[in-house]
């Protein structure tokens, strides 16, 4: 469980190009950026497939413990001569970050070489139908015990100062508690039929 002053993990998926004759120069230069990656604190994992074995698109993803981290990374100067090496080999088509909600649903990871030539597509995050009951499986009865107990004390507040206190409370217990502990609980049902050998970074 992430100490109470934790910031939210920082998970960055992109889509890079690469000539089909270039595989083997691209599968050494990812390696070299993720072993570039490891070295720096914060780091939790990274993952890299392509849709198909003969297919020219990677689809790559990062993760950090938080914002901090992930900028001390991006900012660096091994990270800026790993993508000037890449230039002529990848071309940069997509990307997109995830934290907070989008962030308790996915799993830090990283790939072993072996499998990806023939590794399905980067799994989802789980549909956004099964993130919506988690949330509310762990919301419910906590703003269920807040509401008749401390919710009682303070019945004669006005609206604003009432629902400002309720939610201040909440949201660090759904933050940092309930969540991360309904997502661990419930993962094989959340990740259901997504592809296997995606495995935590250590």
């Amino acid at each position: 469980m992430p100490p109470a002053d934790s910031s939210p993990s920082v998970t960055v998926a992109m889509t890079r190009r690469a000539r089909r004759e270039d595989e083997t120069a691209m599968l050494a230069w990812v390696r070299a950026g993720t072993s570039m990656a490891e070295r720096f604190p914060g780091f939790l994992g990274c993952g890299w497939v392509r849709p198909t074995g003969d297919s020219d698109e990677w689809h790559m993803l990062y993760r950090f413990a938080d914002e901090e981290s992930l900028h001390r990374w991006e900012g660096s100067g091994e990270r800026s001569w790993w993508l000037r090496s890449g230039e002529g080999l990848v071309e940069h088509t997509h990307a997109e970050r995830r934290t907070g909600i989008e962030g308790w649903f996915d799993e830090p990871v990283d790939r072993s070489m072996e499998a990806l030539v023939t590794a399905p597509v980067i799994p989802p995050s789980p549909p956004r139908w099964k993130q919506a009951l988690v949330i509310w499986l762990a919301f419910f009865p906590l703003n269920l015990l807040a509401t008749v107990t401390v919710g009682h004390l303070i019945v004669h507040w006005s609206v604003v100062p009432r629902v400002l206190l309720m939610t201040a409370m909440l949201t660090p217990v759904m933050t940092y508690v309930l969540l991360p502990l309904m997502t661990k609980s419930l993962a094989p049902w959340l990740h259901a039929g997504r592809p296997l050998g995606w495995r935590r970074h250590n």
